[in-house]
């Protein structure tokens, strides 16, 4: 038995999107159920290089797989400027459960970006408007491309308005989708206003008010993943119905870790965790309901199961490079 390598394009080749946005709703519903194991997000802060690393294990059981992996990530905002280096990178090792063999070894960084991508279109499945064509963006980063790519999967986008200060960024995104969807550049308001808005910002002053948004908007804020985060005002979180993917690490470093530290923001404003909206026992939107948030830290169970989809599919079609990583002999 050998360990499979798969890098970036393999995992991009192999991680059908509709198929990785029901496995992390699966994996959501398997944590709800009980039926996943996944231990805090452990962290090594370096503010000497203004970074840090996180340590991401999970095992979950869906009841027709079960799956396990550990995910090593960092974050580090100055590397694209001073090293030519992505912000976000990370390793995955996917074991198999039973005999904890490593089964694959996955770039981790392109496997995020579809795993974010995919827990941001479950949440907009539940809880978009069911007719939504449009979708604001707000940060045309790296993640922005698999907000469009996972979100479109669920619902019938043909309007994107992309707001970011880089309007370079804004360029390459346009030149990425525009054969295929309506893109265009806009304020931050008029991302606000479609019908589905996705935040991948890291900013610390939010920038994202009520006033922004449309009286149905969903939002998936996607942005904060530290503590001190914070991309959306506290009106509008106040007016919103909020669901979030982790109690302990939304109020720590997700969306509303600010608010929610302060006491501006408690347990009675929010409204679910994504976990009941997959199992149903909690309704996602209906006719009264007027704007949503969606607070992503991003869990790994996400991880293990987009690694799911992706090594299952590499293995059909023979990708990546075999490595003999238990060396046995005989």
């Amino acid at each position: 038995m050998h360990t499979v390598m798969l890098d970036s394009d393999d995992v991009d080749e192999n991680a059908r999107m509709p198929e990785v946005v029901r496995a992390v709703e699966e994996a959501f519903a398997a944590y709800e159920r009980g039926d996943a194991t996944m231990p805090p997000k452990s962290y090594i802060d370096l503010p000497q290089y203004n970074g840090d690393f996180r340590s991401m294990p999970a095992y979950l059981d869906t009841g027709e797989w079960d799956a396990a992996g550990l995910k090593w990530v960092n974050v580090h905002p100055d590397n694209p400027v001073d090293h030519d280096l992505p912000t976000v990178m990370g390793t995955m090792i996917y074991s198999d459960p039973e005999t904890a063999f490593p089964l694959a070894v996955i770039d981790g960084t392109e496997l995020t970006m579809k795993r974010t991508g995919a827990a941001a279109a479950v949440a907009t499945d539940h809880l978009a408007v069911e007719d939504a064509t449009s979708l604001g963006i707000v940060g045309a980063g790296v993640q922005s491309y698999t907000q469009l790519e996972a979100i479109s999967a669920v619902r019938p986008i043909e309007e994107v308005v992309v707001s970011d200060v880089i309007s370079q960024h804004v360029r390459r995104f346009e030149e990425t989708f525009g054969e295929e969807f309506d893109v265009r550049e806009g304020s931050v308001s008029e991302a606000g206003q479609c019908d589905v808005c996705s935040t991948v910002t890291p900013v610390e002053e939010p920038i994202v008010d009520l006033e922004d948004v449309g009286e149905h908007t969903h939002i998936n804020a996607m942005g904060a993943d530290a503590a001190g985060k914070h991309e959306l005002t506290d009106d509008l979180l106040l007016e919103a119905t909020i669901v979030i993917d982790d109690h302990e690490q939304c109020t720590h470093s997700g969306e509303i870790n600010v608010p929610y530290s302060e006491g501006t923001l408690t347990d009675a404003d929010i409204d679910a965790e994504i976990g009941e909206l997959a199992v149903g026992t909690h309704e996602g939107r209906t006719d009264e309901t007027g704007v949503t948030v969606f607070d992503s830290t991003g869990l790994a169970i996400q991880d293990v199961a987009a690694a799911h989809v992706v090594y299952e599919r590499a293995v059909e079609a023979e990708a990546g490079t075999q490595l003999d990583m238990i060396g046995r002999k005989g």
